[in-house]
């Protein structure tokens, strides 16, 4: 038997926060809104393909700005610690996972969130692909280049997309502060890939060994990657963008479906993981009884559903889609709220 390992998002499969968008929103004014336009903005830059540009990125264009007004390293470590939120049932998901098959977080986060959400879970913070941020490595930011960047947020606010390209790739360039924008490396789109690459070198690894689970667009190139190569691709209340690249869906609050299929795919393989899916679909409790599971997490599921509608698991078509993805969009807005559910 080949060698497994389960490779997960963090914010939407394990975490309801967006931290990006809440550290905008805590510490900067209009910082939810200014978020949102910067982060439209980002996708219309990786809808065009720009050159150089990840989705994501969005994580570096805000860099300069949260440092601009006050952020540091362990400002931001202590607000993701203390506003940490997670999906029901992740802790005992990534705990069951870590003990049963190669476990990896890879997520465009920061970096002071994810060791704040690996020491909550005990979770290996050396098992995790983030995005560098490292506010001490600039100093102060001098006060003309300060307001100078306090007055282009409220440009971004109120501009259109030719404005803020102009701010973002024109006018902050000339900045020092712009170093931060350089050092700060994004692990998102591409960038995700490129970590299941390392991931599958150091634990020598076949790609059809992969489970991986995502939710968004930052998983469009690791979703992608792992459906085309026989590996395991699985959106978990992922938006459209997930959706289009996995090969299954999971629609549901609690994670112990996640633990379920990762059980499933380590103990035997992905076709056995999809025998179980189908059969699912249109009747969960002969899935339940004719199939070989875990009764721990098979009892864990009953309970966990016991009185609410059961989850959906469905392998993806043509023909489904977009039932499917209106499902997967009310129960994202559902348990993570309009604002973090809406963006991309």
């Amino acid at each position: 038997m080949i060698k497994k390992a389960f490779i997960t998002d963090c914010e939407g499969p394990i975490s309801l926060n967006d931290n990006a968008y809440e550290l905008c929103k805590e510490f900067i004014p209009d910082g939810d809104e200014f978020f949102k336009v910067v982060s439209s903005f980002d996708d219309y830059l990786v809808s065009v393909n720009h050159e150089n540009y990840n989705a994501g990125d969005t994580l570096k264009l805000i860099a300069p700005f949260l440092k601009a007004y006050g952020l540091n390293n362990e400002k931001i470590f202590d607000f993701s610690k203390k506003n940490l939120s997670l999906v029901n049932g992740a802790k005992e998901t990534m705990n069951y996972a870590k003990k049963n098959i190669i476990s990896y977080i890879v997520s465009t986060s920061y970096g002071q969130y994810i060791e704040s959400l690996s020491n909550n879970i005990n979770f290996p913070f050396q098992n995790t692909f983030y995005t560098s941020l490292n506010l001490l490595l600039y100093g102060s930011i001098k006060n003309d280049e300060k307001n100078l960047l306090l007055s282009f947020k409220d440009e971004i606010l109120n501009g259109d997309f030719n404005r803020n390209y102009e701010i973002f790739f024109k006018e902050i360039p000339k900045l020092e502060a712009y170093k931060i924008i350089e050092n700060t490396k994004t692990i998102g789109g591409l960038g995700k890939k490129i970590a299941i690459d390392k991931i599958i070198t150091k634990e020598d690894l076949l790609t059809k060994g992969v489970m991986y689970v995502g939710d968004s667009i930052t998983d469009v190139e690791p979703l992608r990657f792992v459906r085309e190569n026989e590996g395991l691709a699985i959106s978990f209340n992922g938006n459209e963008f997930a959706l289009k690249e996995s090969e299954v869906i999971v629609v549901s609050d609690d994670t112990v479906v996640t633990s379920i299929l990762l059980d499933l795919f380590g103990r035997y393989n992905k076709n056995y993981c999809l025998e179980f899916i189908k059969t699912y679909s249109y009747d969960p409790q002969k899935a339940f009884e004719n199939l070989r599971m875990n009764f721990s997490l098979m009892d864990k599921f009953r309970e966990v559903f016991k009185d609410k509608e059961i989850p959906i698991i469905e392998i993806i078509d043509d023909d489904n889609f977009d039932y499917l993805l209106e499902k997967s969009m009310e129960m994202r807005k559902k348990i993570r709220g309009n604002n973090i559910g809406e963006l991309s």
